[in-house]
């Protein structure tokens, strides 16, 4: 998360020249924007990844030597949780494509066909800590997980990702409050902090406090890894009951 009055730094990764120029001039027009790198493969964006340490990585998914995906998959694996968001960008509107970037711990999705207001707003989304997980991208997921063979697999970059729940990741669940277990179960429906503040009859500012601590304990980066883990580990079901 990026402190106030300090600016975003952003590093963008396309295997096309033009793509990341244009990219460039869209954020470094703003004033609260500093592209600190840019990579035209997958194996380099991890490099400059680690090495400047950027608020948000903007990675294409088709990209020589290491795809955004598996990119995305050693990012967040080498720097964890105070890593940089990753917001993946592509051309393909592809369940395949997005459930391996959540799977690999992206925090965003966008398409390439969106406005550069939409750019602008993603990045600073993540830059300030939430995620990029519009309704349609949950209910997507959601629908995903109701189908028989629709189990998405655990997220990378986090502890007991890769073989189903693990004690630590049964004693952090342990460790929630009964209000922050209902906090993740709305989460998992895709609600904003707004829609649960109104449902559990709480403030605003109450439910962030709720959600901040929900993803602290459980060693997850944003919202989006929140529906994930909550459907991996029966916290809700397909059905929409809370576990």
């Amino acid at each position: 998360m990026t402190e106030p009055n300090t600016p975003i730094r952003v590093l963008l990764a396309d295997d096309q020249h033009l793509v990341r120029a244009g990219l460039r001039i869209i954020l470094e027009t703003e004033e609260d924007f500093e592209v600190v790198g840019e990579a035209a493969d997958g194996r380099r964006a991890v490099e400059l990844a680690l090495a400047e340490r950027p608020d948000v990585v903007l990675l294409d998914v088709e990209m020589p030597h290491l795809d955004g995906l598996a990119a995305t998959r050693q990012i967040v694996a080498a720097t964890g949780a105070d890593g940089p968001a990753v917001l993946i960008l592509t051309t393909f509107d592809r369940d395949d494509y997005l459930f391996a970037a959540l799977q690999a711990g992206a925090s965003g999705f966008l398409l390439k066909n969106g406005s550069p207001e939409d750019l602008v707003e993603a990045v600073r989304i993540l830059a300030r800590g939430d995620a990029l997980l519009a309704p349609q991208i949950t209910r997507r997921v959601i629908a995903t997980f109701a189908t028989p063979a629709g189990a998405v697999a655990p997220t990378a970059g986090r502890p007991g990702a890769g073989g189903g729940p693990s004690d630590l990741d049964r004693r952090r669940l342990a460790e929630l409050t009964e209000r922050e277990r209902e906090v993740l179960v709305q989460l998992a429906g895709g609600a904003s902090n707004a829609e649960i503040a109104e449902r559990l009859l709480l403030g605003e500012a109450t439910v962030k406090t709720h959600v901040s601590r929900v993803l602290m304990k459980l060693g997850l980066r944003d919202r989006t890894q929140a529906v994930v883990f909550a459907y991996e580990h029966g916290v809700v079901t397909p059905g929409g009951a809370g576990g």
